[in-house]
């Protein structure tokens, strides 16, 4: 049974789960039915009737309880998906003037289209990019991907410089803002306070100054200098 099933092509909802679930095991914790049914907007009795296939198929390990995490076979298929959404989203950005808060909708639903070689020549065209619009590290054709390590921009201390390399949210509304504020990957900015009790940060962008929310800054993923 199992054999039969891991041959079957892999489908949209199939590969939609497996990286859903690789966006919620980031940190290699068990992923619970409820966080994968919360971020697909699925019913608890849909997602278990998906993970006892998946498990079925080899692509998921299922710990009653516990939760779920991707096999290796699982974990691949995960990494290819991400490599092609986020590849689409660079090329949609950079040849087709796509703005960064609308390109991930047009990403989602072209990512299961394509075919392999059209995903290659995009990397190709692209100079093979390590990070797309977002500042997310793009997966080479291996799984192999970049792993830094971020500051929160609320976590820089006043008096401290960083770069911004990447932008933890996917809301349009909340990327447009960040746009038109200047923070946006490879921006260098710098802190100059911090108000009490979770308020609002005071930084500086080249010349100006702009005060930003403690929870829209603290989705503004930095690296600072010596840890570059």
């Amino acid at each position: 049974m199992t054999a039969q099933l891991a041959s079957e092509p892999l489908t949209r909802s199939v590969e939609d789960y497996l990286k859903a679930i690789y966006r919620l095991s980031a940190e290699g914790a068990p992923v619970s039915t409820s966080d994968i049914a919360d971020l697909l907007g699925l019913s608890a009795p849909s997602v278990s009737g998906m993970i006892r296939r998946l498990s079925e198929q080899d692509l998921l390990e299922h710990a009653p309880y516990r939760g779920v995490l991707l096999t290796a076979a699982g974990r691949r298929v995960a990494l290819r998906m991400v490599r092609r959404h986020r590849l689409i989203e660079a090329y949609l950005v950079k040849f087709l003037g796509y703005s960064w808060d609308t390109v991930h909708d047009e990403a989602e639903r072209l990512e299961h289209a394509v075919s392999e070689g059209l995903i290659e020549r995009m990397a190709e065209a692209l100079g093979n990019p390590r990070f797309d619009p977002h500042g997310d590290p793009i997966p080479d054709s291996n799984g192999a991907m970049d792993e830094l390590v971020y500051t929160p921009l609320t976590d820089i201390p006043a008096g401290e410089t960083a770069e911004i390399r990447r932008v933890d949210t996917g809301q349009a509304e909340r990327l447009r803002y960040l746009e038109q504020a200047g923070l946006t990957p490879g921006t260098r900015v710098a802190v100059r306070r911090h108000e009490p009790f979770h308020g609002p940060i005071t930084i500086a962008i080249g010349a100006g100054e702009r005060v930003i929310g403690h929870e829209l800054a603290r989705q503004v993923l930095c690296v600072r200098p010596e840890i570059r």
